[in-house]
């Protein structure tokens, strides 16, 4: 007797029916649109004919055999995602309506999808943008002058500390100026850290108050005063300013953002040999896996130096 597999090229004329009914449902219970319903074709007729048996007889060793079969063809994590929410609507329509004695979508968790890594500055781009703001610095005057030693302290405090913009710019006068090494910042949650600031960056805050004082400034509780209302500078500003120092710099300023200066100091450290604890903390991370995150960037860069320059590498 011929298997559903030798019938037809979809996993059998019985697989496709239940295909068939399951997307009119999609179309008149749920009003999916036209493309859905065609993106939800494809990947069920795929599952069944990789199956190659009756669907409504599936477990849930079917659907992780699925599963990695997409994985080995090197499907990303989102699309084996989004062709498993296919297979579980499918899966429950049947059993809601009765077709198979149970739903065995309901023991497969979704692939976790993978977490983007962090776009990436170089410390020769950061010398470069740090070299154009001390340039604007000694071009500028009068009230030029002010603008200059602000951006100067906006990029050497981004690059020095690793903080979020927004922490950044709502940073007060005096959490900026309390201590001499150190700076006590309010992140998420509420939750309150110390961050080391480096030499150059105490140096540019020092620069910047000097002549925001010496300019006659109305005296501001935010280290980053602003007219706006919220008293200080916004985030959409420092990144506007931010790239157009890029270009000035001679870099991509599509590639450049305050985040990626927050990047730049994770990864940077880590390169040199700090610990991750001590990063988690700087950066303000709850979790340390989310701090991880620059541990593969790292092994990212070593595995292209070795793809690079080591000599089987090449031969190969």
């Amino acid at each position: 007797m011929p298997s559903d597999r030798a019938e037809g090229g979809r996993g059998g004329p019985q697989n496709q029916r239940l295909i068939e009914r399951f997307l009119e449902m999609m179309a008149a219970e749920r009003g999916a649109s036209a493309n859905t319903l065609s993106a939800y074709r494809r990947d069920l007729e795929a599952y069944a004919q990789e199956r190659g048996r009756d669907l409504r007889a599936a477990g849930p060793d079917d659907l992780r055999a699925h599963l990695a079969h997409l994985e080995a063809q090197g499907l990303a994590r989102s699309s084996a995602a989004r062709k498993l929410s296919a297979i579980r609507q499918f899966h429950r329509f049947l059993h809601g309506d009765g077709l198979s004695p149970d739903n065995p979508a309901t023991a497969i968790d979704s692939p976790r999808p993978a977490r983007p890594l962090p776009k990436m500055i170089s410390q020769q781009d950061v010398e470069r943008l740090l070299e154009a703001a001390r340039a604007r610095v000694t071009a500028a005057e009068g009230k030029r002058l002010i603008k200059a030693q602000r951006l100067r302290c906006l990029v050497e405090f981004l690059y020095a500390t690793g903080l979020r913009v927004s922490e950044l710019v709502s940073l007060s006068l005096r959490a900026a100026t309390a201590e001499k090494d150190f700076i006590l910042v309010k992140g998420k949650g509420g939750r309150e850290r110390l961050v080391p600031v480096s030499a150059a960056a105490r140096a540019a805050r020092d620069d910047y108050l000097a002549v925001l004082a010496a300019s006659g400034a109305a005296p501001s509780k935010w280290l980053f005063a602003s007219s706006g209302t919220a008293g200080h500078l916004t985030r959409q500003h420092v990144a506007v300013e931010l790239k157009a120092l890029a270009r000035e710099a001679g870099l991509d300023a599509d590639t450049l953002s305050p985040h990626v200066l927050r990047h730049g100091f994770a990864s940077h450290l880590l390169a040199g040999g700090a610990d991750l604890r001590a990063v988690q903390q700087m950066l303000g991370h709850a979790d340390i896996s989310t701090t991880q995150i620059y541990t593969h960037v790292q092994a990212e860069r070593l595995a292209e130096v070795v793809e690079a320059h080591h000599p089987l590498a090449k031969k190969s």
